[in-house]
């Protein structure tokens, strides 16, 4: 309950809207509205995508060899575009090592600053040292670089403990962040204390936990799920799937408002255009309408149930799973269309 709940210190100004409030136009999604654009994706002329093409010109044939790909190479973890896993590398040089040039590591900075909103620039630079043994971005940080940048189709994916993200320019249209992402951090060791102290991702919960205490009994009850799923579950159900967790059309108006909430904290961390092509794949869906949240009694680290340390946002193509269980991982994956391939591994 509210007395178990510790706020995150760096997250304790809550949810910044500014960003979403210098559009006029808004994605109506199914019934919560979602402020938007009107065009919604990054394009290849954003900043970070502007970056990986800077940074391909800048590649050498030997370094295209080691960290350059197909657009649908496969290797024993399949295809290797689409794979993601909470701790993983998907090239064998580290940004900060001597396989990069000065300048070409200045530009890998700025594709990661590029993907992600200014405002949390800072809290991924602390994840990443704090999840890497106090070393600062690059030093457990791969990339990988699929087709050919400023061609059809190409995508930069960055991986290492606790993230991995995308910079396709929207070559990709049906998936948003350029495919299925994740998240992790463990601020205070392994095995977490209760509320989180210091985790910059645990506001997120809170503001779910928020949710749940406004659900009566019965919505409880049907919320509340007795086993965790396995943490690379993310793939999706589509329209005809069977995803239990109590449906959004059965919440009152101050619940979907508070839904709201949490889905803006949620997308928080990414740039503009990336929470607006959130939105317009949630609206191709059914928008929030369409989704279910569902806690899980299992995994809690404090002395009582709640708050709920593992909690999942779930609609057709539409999947946050959060997990706080030993420490944060958040597995991320939005769509449009949900035939989209999908190569998890937890």
């Amino acid at each position: 309950m509210a007395e178990n709940r510790i706020d995150c210190p760096d997250c304790a100004e809550g949810l910044d809207r500014r960003a979403f409030l210098h559009t006029a136009a808004a994605v109506t999604a199914g019934g919560i509205l979602l402020p938007g654009r009107a065009t919604a994706a990054p394009t290849p002329q954003s900043a970070a995508e502007t970056a990986v093409k800077a940074l391909y010109e800048t590649l050498t044939p030997e370094q295209k060899k080691v960290i350059c790909f197909a657009w649908d190479h496969k290797d024993e973890r399949g295809l290797l575009r689409t794979h993601v896993s909470n701790n993983w590398h998907i090239t064998k040089p580290t940004i900060d090592s001597d396989f990069f040039t000065p300048k070409q590591k200045g530009i890998l900075f700025d594709v990661f600053k590029g993907i992600f909103h200014p405002d949390w620039h800072q809290k991924l630079l602390k994840q990443l040292k704090d999840d890497n043994e106090g070393k600062p971005f690059g030093a457990d940080q791969n990339v990988a670089i699929f087709g050919e940048p400023g061609g059809e189709k190409f995508e930069l994916v960055m991986t290492g403990r606790h993230m991995t993200c995308r910079a396709d320019g929207n070559t990709e249209k049906h998936v948003a962040l350029g495919g299925p992402i994740f998240h992790g951090h463990a601020a205070e060791g392994f095995n977490e204390k209760a509320g989180h102290p210091g985790n910059v991702f645990w506001h997120q919960a809170v503001e779910a936990n928020k949710v749940y205490t406004l659900f009566d009994e019965k919505q409880k009850e049907k919320a509340l799920q007795p086993r965790l799923p396995a943490e690379s579950a993310v793939g999706f159900k589509g329209k005809e799937g069977v995803i239990p967790g109590l449906p959004v059309t059965e919440m009152s108006n101050d619940q979907k408002d508070a839904l709201k909430k949490v889905l803006l904290s949620l997308v928080e961390p990414y740039r503009q255009e990336d929470r607006d092509e959130i939105a317009e794949c949630l609206k191709a869906q059914g928008g929030l309408e369409a989704c279910r949240l569902m806690f899980y009694r299992a995994g809690s680290l404090g002395d009582k149930d709640t708050p709920w340390d593992n909690w999942r946002l779930e609609g057709p193509s539409f999947v946050w799973y959060f997990r706080g269980t030993p420490h944060v991982h958040i597995w991320i994956n939005v769509a449009s269309d949900p035939t989209v391939e999908l190569n998890a591994r937890g």
